[in-house]
This record gives C-alpha cells, sequence and structure tokens, in this order.
C-alpha cells in the first residue's frame, strides 16, 4: 500500500495537504509538521461481535425514551467522586490534566490502589520498580491492582483481553502508539487515533478509561483540541508545586457539574482529601494582628474562608511599591483609587503588599472588602478582631455592592465558629435565620466606622 502523508499543526491539529509556515487557524508559526497516515486497517481494539448481531438504533421520541438512573462506580476518594458527579460513569472516558510533578499519576495510582475493582494501570512514563515504590509510599494495597508498562496499544489490548479489567488508567496518553499509523509518538495523529481506539473499547466494554495528559507551557493539554472534544470528563490538576494544596476542578463533564471542585494536601505518604479546606487557608496565630481579614469566597461551589493580609508601610525610595500575591493587581489598584477618593485615605505615598495566604489564587469579587479593611486595618495599626469575616464588592463610588449565593457564605462562617459577619446592606436576607451577627454595611466608610473608630 502506498504510504501517505499529511500536514499537522502541532499546536491546534489543523490539517493541510501542503506545508505552510503559519497555521490559518491558531496564527502559530513554524507548528505545521509532515506526518505519515496509513488506513486504518490495524486498528488495535477489534470488538468480539461483529455487524451480524450489532443493534441498530432507530429514532425514538423524547417521551418514549426511558430515562434510567446512572450507574456510578465510587472510587473511595471522595473529592474525586464529587467532582465527577457521584462517581465513574461506566465506559466513560476521564482526561486528567496538570503541569508536570503536580501529582497526576500520585492521584490516579492511589486511586487504583483503592478502589474495590480490577484495575489495570498502564505507564508509559515509569518503570514497574518505580510504581511499585510509589505504592508502597502511598501506604494502600488492593491485590486487584496490576502494573503494565507498556506504550503500543496491540500490545495492552491484547493484555486487556487476557485480563478483562473494570478499570484502565493510561499514564500518559502522550506516549502511546499505535500500528496503525507511521507518526511518533506524542504526535496530533498517535495522540487522535490511540484515543480513539480507546473511546471505542470503552464505550463498546463499558469499561471507564482513565487518561493522564501532558500540558502545554500556556497551561492547555498538549495535542489536537479535538482530544478534549472526544472525552467525556476533561479534569485539571493544578496549585503550586511551592505549596502543600491542590485543587482538582472539571473543566468538561457529560455526566455532571463543572461547578464542583476537589481540594488535597499533598504528604509524603500521598494526597490526603481536605474536607475543611480553611483549615489550610486560615493561619493559627495566638493574637489578632493587624493587617489580616477573613473573606468569605467560593470556589466553584464550594465556601471557603481564605485569609487576606495587607502590609502599608511608608515608601522609602519616593515611589510607592504595589505588590499582590494571589490576587489581581490591577484590582489592588482600583481599590487604593476608591479609598484614596472616596474614603480620603492618603495611601499614595505609602507602599502597599497584599497576600492570599496559603498561595491560592482568587478572583472573587466578593474578597473587595476583606481587602480594603486588610488594608486599613495595617495603615492605622489596629487588629481586626479574629471572629470576624468579609463577603461583599467594593465598587468604584465607594459604595459595598452584594455577592451571590450570600447564604452559603454566611452558613460556612457560622458553622466555623465567626460570630460576625459584613455584608452589603442590599442583599435580601433575613438577619433572623442565622446564629452569627450580621453587620449590614453600604459604604466603606460605614465599615472604617464600626471597625477602627
Amino acid at each position: 500500500m502506498k504510504t501517505k502523508t499529511t500536514f499537522f499543526c502541532q499546536n491546534c491539529g489543523s490539517q493541510y495537504a501542503k506545508w505552510m509556515g503559519q497555521c490559518k487557524s491558531c496564527g502559530e508559526w513554524n507548528t505545521i509538521v509532515e506526518e505519515i497516515i496509513q488506513k486504518e486497517e490495524k486498528r488495535a481494539w477489534k470488538p468480539k461481535s461483529e455487524t451480524k448481531n450489532t443493534r441498530i438504533s432507530k429514532p425514538l421520541k423524547v417521551s418514549e425514551i426511558a430515562l434510567d438512573t446512572e450507574i456510578r462506580i465510587t472510587t473511595f476518594d471522595n473529592e474525586l467522586d464529587n467532582v465527577l458527579g457521584g462517581g465513574v460513569v461506566p465506559g466513560s472516558l476521564i482526561l486528567l490534566g496538570g503541569e508536570p510533578g503536580i501529582g497526576k499519576s500520585t492521584l490516579l495510582l492511589q486511586v487504583a490502589l483503592s478502589m474495590s475493582q480490577n484495575v489495570l494501570y498502564v505507564s508509559g512514563e515509569e518503570s514497574q520498580t518505580q510504581l511499585k515504590m510509589r505504592a508502597e509510599r502511598l501506604q494502600k494495597q488492593n491485590s486487584d491492582c496490576l502494573l503494565l508498562n507498556e506504550t503500543n496499544t496491540q500490545q495492552i489490548f491484547r493484555h486487556v483481553t487476557e485480563l478483562q479489567p473494570e478499570v484502565l488508567v493510561i499514564d500518559s496518553i502522550q506516549t502511546l502508539h499505535t500500528n496503525a499509523i507511521e507518526a511518533s509518538p506524542g504526535s496530533i495523529s498517535q495522540i487522535r487515533e490511540t484515543t480513539a481506539e480507546l473511546i471505542k473499547f470503552a464505550k463498546e466494554t463499558a469499561t471507564p478509561v482513565f487518561l493522564i495528559g501532558h500540558i502545554t507551557k500556556d497551561g492547555h493539554i498538549a495535542g489536537p483540541k479535538i482530544l478534549e472534544h472526544m472525552v467525556d470528563v476533561v479534569l485539571q490538576f493544578e496549585g503550586d508545586r511551592n505549596h502543600l494544596y491542590r485543587i482538582l476542578r472539571s473543566q468538561k463533564n457529560r455526566f455532571g457539574s463543572t461547578n464542583e471542585i476537589g481540594i488535597y494536601e499533598m504528604r509524603q505518604t500521598g494526597l490526603r482529601e481536605v474536607t475543611n479546606p480553611s483549615e489550610l487557608l486560615i493561619s493559627q496565630k495566638d493574637e489578632a494582628l493587624s493587617g489580616t481579614a477573613i473573606a468569605a469566597t467560593l470556589e466553584g461551589m464550594r465556601p471557603l474562608m481564605i485569609e487576606v493580609q495587607a502590609l502599608v508601610s511608608s515608601a522609602v525610595y519616593g515611589t510607592p511599591q504595589r505588590s499582590s500575591t494571589g490576587y489581581d493587581i490591577k484590582r489592588l489598584h482600583m481599590l487604593l483609587a476608591v479609598l484614596e477618593k472616596r474614603a480620603g485615605f492618603r495611601l499614595g505615598a505609602k507602599d502597599v503588599f497584599l497576600n492570599i495566604a496559603g498561595g491560592i489564587k482568587v478572583d472573587d469579587p466578593a474578597i473587595d472588602l476583606s481587602v480594603i479593611t486588610a488594608v486599613l486595618s495595617s495603615n492605622d495599626n489596629i487588629a481586626i478582631p479574629q471572629d470576624t469575616c468579609f463577603a461583599a464588592e467594593v465598587g468604584l463610588a465607594g459604595e459595598i455592592r452584594p455577592v451571590t449565593r450570600i447564604e452559603q457564605r454566611i452558613s460556612e462562617a457560622e458553622k466555623l465558629g465567626f460570630k460576625q459577619i459584613f455584608i452589603s446592606k442590599f442583599n435580601k436576607i433575613s438577619t433572623s435565620d442565622y446564629q452569627i451577627e450580621i453587620v449590614l454595611v453600604a459604604k466603606v466608610e460605614d465599615v472604617y466606622g464600626k471597625l477602627f473608630v
């Protein structure tokens, strides 16, 4: 058979008949590479029964379709189960992406060792000895978990046919290659072809498949964009390697909500599920210190209490510095301008440093009020009571604006033992429904008068 070649963009996966300097789809230069393609007659996965007894689908009215409850497989990891929508759906393809060293392999090996099903963990990056060492460090035992070091899909499906696992884990999709095409592993065509074979296998056998995917320097999953469209669930594992916490987000989920998040703490013995994230994000101290304020924020559907730290000092070098960690620096500039113009505080000649404790990054406007109170607390050197928290947005006119899902924020603050919470007076809420004291404020001056005067 005559070998055919075509040209693919390594950035977005667009296909071209000839080489071009710039991809017309994504605009990137020098990303179009020639790859060898052949007819798909050597596909790895071949179902046992072929066309004769294949059920032919027919169109049905919506009222005629029976609504069956989905059977889900528990992973015995509550955080992962919540993000997936209640567990793993049989036959689903789940893609997990994240930066190198963030803990993707650790998470899935930990899940594989915890599940009660027969699990086949296929690694193209680590040897069986390395996997054994990691499994011992995780201190979890599952006699039904099998480890395989292989990258060829023909060989993988040969083992799958013999072992018939109930769950398949692939680490990682970029290392796999199939004999159906002659491109190198990690190329656009190989990723697309191997994923198509795994989807065919998952759907025909109702076996859930976990895939680990590498990401590019831009934070996107490496390979063609169609990869994310092909799979059922796309999970992103993120966090700062200099901090202990990790956040698992769902970017796409055909079987549940994408608003749920899972939070883990990285330890020597693996990833620990964090059921109360505020324990990591609020520092423990013996006495109240100036420049710190607690904000009630939301990460997805989960309420969190985070600590905002501010330091205001006289500018030594003439030009005041503005520095922010974990918070948008432009929004900090805006809030400082509001304090200067609307509330009369002279901060233009002072350095202002802001930090979100725990290394978390927050873009929720509901922490605006806690940012302002932390700055004012540091400026006046007056500590805010430790049992006080805040949940409100600050507008350009200095008004305190209401925020969404305020009931969840108040309930979380009350559950964690806070005695007082400042919110906007424009939030439509009954203060008698809660044990915590709810302070309603309309302007920045009102907050300052109640806290520092």
